[in-house]
């Protein structure tokens, strides 16, 4: 044991098997003034060392304060395998298991199965087959939201799955929620406080927060930036958005933690190093760490266009917090992120010991996705592709598709009804999950409002028959279909809704929404 102990550490501190390509500085700031994309941080590990922490272009349009290693970037879902690393440390230190019943853990946790309220345990959180729909629940915090960790636990039950239990992969935000909640409940500490104090701070992440208050008392911190402008998000000019207007805190758990290119590098090194610390000890157990990297949930594997052909996974599955796939015959780990104004994606090569991240703050994805698969390229021995421009190419027709939809869809509807006065479709609807929406009227016509959600507020233009489109007050939540559907007393009985653009975000769950009216006392 103890020879291999010492073998394991000589190879850590051995040198880099391959050190970042020639010219890759070059290359980064290249593709990022060519996509128009403010600023990146990068971060590369080999052998358990950290090559390469540092940014690229600025924090802010219009401002001059450069990106450097230090600079705080909102990283996305990456932050799922952070969520789950608090959980191990839990695991190992007897407090928690991985397949403890949730129910015996969190006070309150319900499903709307009562059998599966029963059985779900603490790694079918982590793992994207409960049963629910792609996106369930995500509404209640996208694009923000005020309700407390608590609270959606509690309306959980609520939410009705779109599968059986454990029987297909659907991604979902919602859950890894309740698992923050459950740290809360097992360690008595704010999920916040409890992943400072017990990951961050043993990795030596010491710029990192999943606090919005110390992100925004930081002043090295990268502003998010999209572009709205056009028929559909992604088309337009670049915008800064609001930096205080994002998703609600309760989400952090899923997606909402600030790191920055040196903290990621010293993530990367402890999750190659299967949870030991550069200087001694450990953030997490062996045994946690192979949990984490083994595969529990199999993904589905879409068919890719031509030039993207050479990306295709042989296998995809999820395991706790990480994606466990293959490229080029190669086993992968990998998580990418996405949280409004930023993007992330972090990769690692287990077999050569090799991990980076790239993160950029607006929703240019070509550059961290296509970087990704040029650093591949490279630790694999791969010839170079340009992926940057191979996934530019793509986007850029999917996005022109998505326009020409909602640009026809609003020109050529049937131009029939609406069957009642505008008045009547007037008044205050439910979901039990979701909560009220509220339509009013004024002299321009009808109003909405999405009570659950700060200044989810716009108008509805008829379009056809009973269904009208939203035009929301905030440039950045792109149009939905709302449609009224009458009962036989003539009376509206139900509300259904869907995205008119085919591109946008899942996580804006109308599909999941059954409002009916509230009767008045």
């Amino acid at each position: 044991m103890k020879k291999l102990v010492a073998a394991a550490l000589v190879a850590l501190a051995s040198p880099a098997l391959a050190d970042p390509p020639a010219g890759f500085d070059a290359r980064v700031e290249a593709l990022r003034v060519k996509a128009g994309v403010p600023g990146v941080a990068v971060a590369i590990v080999e052998n358990g060392r950290v090559v390469l922490a540092r940014g690229y272009g600025v924090r802010r349009l219009g401002s001059a304060e450069k990106v450097d290693g230090d600079t705080l970037f909102r990283t996305g879902s990456t932050g799922k395998a952070m969520t789950v690393a608090a959980l191990a440390t839990l695991v190992d230190a007897g407090k928690l298991g991985w397949d403890d019943h949730v129910v015996d853990r969190l006070p309150g946790f319900q499903m709307y199965d009562p059998w599966v309220t029963r059985e779900m345990t603490v790694r079918d959180l982590l793992v994207h087959h409960s049963g629910l729909g792609l996106g369930a629940g995500d509404l209640l915090f996208v694009p923000r939201g005020s309700l407390s960790r608590a609270e959606i636990v509690r309306r959980l039950k609520y939410i009705k799955p779109a599968t059986s239990f454990r029987s297909a992969y659907a991604y979902d935000n919602i859950l890894y929620t309740v698992a923050g909640a459950l740290i809360e409940a097992v360690s008595g500490q704010r999920y916040e406080d409890y992943l400072r104090d017990h990951v961050f701070r043993p990795a030596g992440m010491l710029s990192s927060t999943g606090d919005p208050q110390v992100r925004l008392a930081t002043a090295d911190r990268a502003w998010p930036h999209a572009r709205t402008g056009g028929a559909v998000r992604g088309l337009g000019a670049q915008q800064v958005l609001d930096e205080r207007d994002q998703l609600g805190q309760s989400s952090a758990p899923a997606g909402l933690l600030s790191i920055s290119a040196n903290d990621m590098g010293k993530w990367l090194q402890v999750q190659l190093a299967h949870g030991r610390l550069p200087n001694g000890g450990r953030l997490f157990s062996d045994a946690s760490s192979a949990e984490m990297w083994k595969p529990v949930t199999i993904e589905p594997i879409a068919p890719l266009p031509p030039d993207l052909a050479g990306t295709q996974a042989t296998f995809k599955d999820y395991a706790l917090g990480w994606e466990v796939r293959d490229y080029a015959g190669t086993k992968i780990v990998l998580h990418t992120g996405a949280v409004f104004g930023f993007l992330t994606a972090v990769a690692l090569i287990p077999k050569k010991n090799v991990g980076f991240a790239i993160t950029i703050n607006s929703e240019d994805s070509q550059v961290p996705t296509g970087l990704m698969y040029d650093l591949l390229d490279h630790y694999l021995g791969r010839p170079a592709q340009d992926w940057p421009a191979r996934f530019a190419a793509f986007l850029d027709a999917r996005r022109a598709a998505a326009a020409q939809t909602v640009t026809q869809a609003a020109a050529t509807p049937a131009r029939v009804g609406p069957s009642l006065p505008i008045a009547r479709y007037t008044g205050t609807y439910a979901d039990p999950w979701y909560g009220k929406v509220v339509v009013g009227s004024d002299a321009r016509g009808l109003t909405i409002n999405f009570a659950t959600t700060p200044r989810m507020t716009g108008r509805l233009d008829h379009y056809q028959y009973d269904s009208f489109i939203t035009r929301f007050d905030d440039p950045g939540i792109e149009p939905a279909y709302v449609t009224f559907s009458l009962g036989a007393d003539g009376k509206v009985d139900r509300v259904t809704m869907k995205p008119v653009s085919p591109t946008a975000d899942f996580s804006y769950d109308y599909q999941d929404l059954q409002l009916t009216p509230v009767k008045e006392p």
